[in-house]
C-alpha cells in the first residue's frame, strides 16, 4: 500500500511540475542505449542541492523511473529534516524506504547499508544541506560532498549510477522561503555511470586510503564543471 501511495504521490508532482515548469534537461555524454536503463540504475546522487523543491525535477522522468523509485527507492535524509512537522511528513514519503541518518558514522548508516538489497536503487544528495543564495551553507562554509556517498559506492558491488547535475533552484525558491515561483525553467545535466569502473579507476589511482577522498574530490569537479554549462554543451 505504502509504495502505490508514494508512487501516486510522485505522479502528482510530476503533473503539477510538467503544468508550471519548464525543463532543460541534457546528457552530458550519449544517453543511454535503451529505455530499459532507467530500472537499471542502483544509485541516484544529486549534485548541486539549492532548494527543498527539487522534487519538482520529477516532472522530466519516465514513469518507470518514479515507479522504481517508490518501490525500490532507498533515501537517506538527514536527521533535522525529518524532525521538522510537514516536510518531514514528505521526506518520509519520497522514497519506499527513507533511513533517517546523521552526520557522524554511527549506528544510523549501519541500518541505511542492511537496506542494500540487490533489488534497492540508493537515491542521496551528497553535500548533506542546502546552498543559500550566497553559495554557502546555513553556517556560511563553503558547499562539500560529504564522504558517506564513498561508502555507498563501495557497498554496492555493480550496476549504474546516475549522476544528477542540478543549475540550482534559487530562481524558484531561496531555503527559507515557503511559495516557490511558477513558469520557471528547470535545467539539469545527467551522466550515467559504470560503479564498478568508477570505484575500480580512483581504487586505481588512490587506493583504498585515498579512495574516500578522491570521490569526494571526483564528484565536486564534475559539479563544478556541468551544472553551469550551457545546453548547446550537452546531448537531448
Amino acid at each position: 500500500m505504502r509504495k502505490r501511495v508514494i508512487y501516486a504521490m510522485l505522479l502528482s508532482i510530476k503533473a503539477f511540475s510538467r503544468m508550471f515548469y519548464r525543463f532543460d534537461i541534457g546528457w552530458v555524454d550519449d544517453p543511454p542505449p535503451s529505455e530499459d536503463w532507467w530500472t537499471k540504475y542502483r544509485l541516484v546522487t544529486f549534485l548541486n542541492h539549492t532548494s527543498l523543491y527539487e522534487p519538482l525535477f520529477v516532472g522530466w522522468f519516465p514513469n518507470r523511473f518514479l515507479k522504481r523509485i517508490a518501490y525500490n527507492g532507498v533515501m537517506p535524509v538527514a536527521d533535522k529534516a525529518i524532525r521538522r512537522p510537514v516536510m518531514g511528513f514528505f521526506f518520509r514519503m519520497v522514497a519506499n524506504q527513507v533511513v533517517q541518518v546523521t552526520r557522524k558514522r554511527d549506528s544510523s548508516w549501519l541500518r541505511l547499508f542492511d537496506c542494500l538489497t540487490k533489488d534497492a536503487m540508493v537515491i542521496i544528495m551528497p553535500e548533506g544541506r542546502m546552498k543559500r543564495a550566497n553559495g554557502l551553507d546555513n553556517q556560511g562554509k563553503p558547499m562539500t560532498v560529504r564522504g558517506g556517498i564513498a561508502d555507498i559506492i563501495q557497498a554496492i558491488p555493480e550496476g549504474k549510477m546516475l549522476l544528477t547535475l542540478s543549475a540550482g533552484l534559487h530562481h524558484v525558491q531561496i531555503p527559507g522561503q515557503w511559495v516557490p515561483k511558477i513558469f520557471k525553467t528547470l535545467k539539469m545535466r545527467l551522466q550515467h555511470i559504470d560503479l564498478k569502473q568508477y570505484r575500480d579507476q580512483l581504487l586505481e589511482k588512490a587506493g583504498l586510503e585515498g579512495f574516500k577522498q578522491a570521490v569526494i574530490q571526483d564528484l565536486e569537479e564534475r559539479r563544478n564543471r556541468y551544472c553551469t554549462m550551457q545546453p548547446e554543451t550537452f546531448h537531448s
